[in-house]
């Protein structure tokens, strides 16, 4: 017990009392890259993406990425406008599922929750196989570990995270910081390279792109309408600041729609300009290396990385540099989910959706059991695909335009019932928010059609199919809260207390945990008194002897066990036990020992857990447990001491 304890303080911290929670709230610039680091490290895929969706047509398709990446941008902007609405309009936090059950109903709300729960785990998924992408491109000799390496920077990141939101946003400041500036210095020495008579070479410029199948007409269209999705994993995360809006410092509002609107300009400018600069240096990738001309099994390096070798040049301080801090953003922008996914579960745990487990606060005064399920379903993820990013791009994106289109038609229904008011003041600022949430609808809607129509077949039909069932598992989940909250609800006559109390005390061996629990049996004043003994391996006669020289004064009942168990021969002594009346209440009292270890613990108490267990579910049945701490319990410290 005391090394558990030991290891978990040195992994996540001593406790944080409830009253320090102020001490966590966030300045905008470590909301920037707690919240917006997911969105931030998304340029350095959704370019990729795009340009591997447009291989698919030929060379002639890759002309097209530039203007994908401007309309990817607008949406971008768009969205951004939107949830700067919200924002000020929910100061609360809860993002697109308290606007949507708010506005349009409790199930539109689930839709919306679910979404982004599947949505936060792809996320930290994506995110993760990206980076390691990133690392294994830099170093190319860790490729066959990629799973693996993925996995451990989960577990890490889960660490870090359960360490507190305050340190978690320090530790990533820098990386993040470190990225958006290198970006901008690569852009700043590739504009220096031209002006100065340079010309930036991609290593796959001289690389054909052989287009799979012969594209005209509509397919042409769907093949641009598919990169266009594609591109759009550049939006992902955009919500998560309107989901934890109470964690900014005050004015709570006006700082997270501040913080957006920085994410809106950092992330267009890099987006749009690593685009540029991929068609400028003739950038060529492809989903399969054959397309490419390469051999089965290549594995061509990421166009982030390819741009940066262009301008940087090859195997340079600024290449490696880069590529580090791109790994580095691209792992930390799961932490956007890390944020997210906790803050949405204990919200749906406050309104009974989701276990009570998910509200409460850990010692760190984060929701650590929302960190540590989307840790798990993350590597379940990574594992089940191979840590193949192309895979899982494909169920990337559903959910999150679900979750945008919902909320901005909340957005549209909550203006308009603003603007209901007769007394209403401002009528003006609520026309023109409704106006730019209605703008958001159709442009989120619109992309959530593209979406669904280009990757449904590859993928995205499984988002399809895990949003409703994650619908109807929390709506399960409410159905049985508030059934036992009908159950357990005070009547107008109070409960009468048990008329007769028959106590019953388990005896392994005669000895001095077994006589303190009679001791105290007796102290009960029960109606009748019984000792019960199953002799599994030991003589009962032995046993029996035992007991009459202790002079009791109680009677033991030696219960046969041809089967060498013990549980279910007490179980049927303590249901048949005769009772006189239906409030008579039997009680059964077990001693058991108190150790100071985890690996005592394995020695001791195993069948009397399982008793308890078993005895649970009889009704009118108590189960009392008398300790008897042995001296290793005696001197180890407390648990958090």
């Amino acid at each position: 017990m005391w090394g558990a304890t030991l290891s978990k303080r040195l992994l996540v911290g001593r406790p944080m009392a409830s009253n320090r929670l102020g001490e966590t709230l966030l300045p905008k610039w470590l909301a920037l890259p707690i919240f917006c680091s997911d969105a931030l490290s998304s340029v350095a895929y959704a370019t990729e993406s795009i340009l591997v969706a447009l291989s698919a047509g030929g060379l002639a398709f890759l002309a097209a990425a530039p203007w994908i990446t401007v309309v990817v941008a607008v949406v971008l902007v768009v969205v951004v406008a939107s949830y700067r609405q919200t924002c000020r309009a929910y100061p609360r936090g809860g993002g697109s599922y308290i606007v949507s059950h708010e506005n349009l109903g409790p199930s539109a709300g689930l839709v919306a929750a679910a979404a982004l729960l599947v949505d936060y785990v792809m996320t930290v998924a994506v995110s993760i196989v990206a980076g390691t992408a990133a690392i294994t491109s830099a170093i190319p000799e860790a490729a066959p570990h990629t799973v693996a390496i993925a996995i451990g920077l989960v577990v890490v990141l889960t660490v870090v995270n359960l360490r507190g939101l305050r340190e978690t946003g320090t530790v990533f400041a820098a990386p993040t910081y470190g990225f958006v500036v290198m970006i901008f210095v690569m852009f700043g020495w590739a504009a220096t390279r031209s002006v100065t008579g340079g010309h930036l070479v991609a290593e796959s410029a001289g690389l054909p792109v052989l287009p799979t199948e012969h594209v005209t007409g509509l397919l042409a269209l769907l093949l641009v309408l598919r990169a266009f999705a594609q591109g759009c994993t550049a939006l992902t995360g955009v919500e998560a600041i309107s989901n934890g809006v109470p964690v900014f410092r005050a004015p709570r509002a006006r700082n997270a729609a501040t913080t957006l609107s920085l994410l809106a300009a950092l992330a267009v400018s890099m987006g749009v300009g690593i685009t540029i600069l991929a068609v400028v240096s003739g950038v060529h990738t492809a989903a399969d290396p054959s397309q490419l001309g390469l051999p089965a099994g290549a594995t061509p390096r990421t166009v982030l990385a390819q741009v940066a070798a262009a301008v940087f040049g090859d195997g340079s301080i600024g290449f490696y540099a880069l590529q580090a801090l791109t790994a580095g953003i691209l792992v930390l922008a799961a932490n956007t989910s890390f944020n997210g996914f906790p803050v949405l579960a204990s919200i749906l745990a406050r309104d009974r959706y989701l276990p009570r487990q998910f509200y409460t606060r850990g010692d760190r005064l984060v929701f650590s059991n929302g960190i540590v399920l989307l840790a798990l379903f993350a590597i379940i993820l990574i594992w089940a695909f191979d840590a193949n990013v192309n895979a899982l791009i494909q169920l990337y994106v559903v959910g999150v335009f679900i979750a945008f289109t919902l909320s901005q038609l909340g957005m549209v229904r909550h203006w308009q019932r603003q603007l209901a008011e007769p007394d209403a003041e401002g009528r003006a600022p609520k026309r023109r928010a409704q106006a730019i949430n209605a703008v958001g609808a159709v442009a989120t809607g619109t992309v959530l059609v593209v979406v669904l129509v280009t990757k449904f077949l590859d993928g995205a039909w499984i988002v399809v199919v895990a949003v409703p069932v994650l619908v109807v598992l929390m709506r399960a989940v409410s159905r049985h809260y508030a059934t036992v909250a009908g159950e357990t609800a005070l009547a107008e006559s109070r409960p009468l207390g048990p008329s007769r109390n028959h106590v019953i005390v388990l005896v392994a061996s005669v000895n001095g945990p077994t006589l303190r629990a009679l001791a105290y049996a007796r102290f009960l004043r029960p109606d009748t008194l019984a000792a019960v003994t199953v002799p599994v391996d030991d003589d009962p006669e032995d046993l029996r002897k035992a007991w009459d020289a202790a002079d009791t004064g109680v009677a033991l009942t030696v219960l046969d066990s041809p089967y060498r168990e013990i549980t279910r021969p007490i179980l049927k002594y303590v249901k048949d036990f005769p009772r006189r009346g239906p409030r008579d209440v039997v009680t059964v009292v077990i001693p058991e020992y108190v150790v100071g270890h985890w690996w005592e613990q394995l020695l001791h108490n195993q069948s009397a857990l399982r008793l308890k267990a078993r005895l649970l579910f009889q009704p009118s049945v108590v189960v009392i447990d008398v300790p008897w701490h042995l001296r290793s319990a005696a001197v180890a410290p407390l648990p958090g001491g």
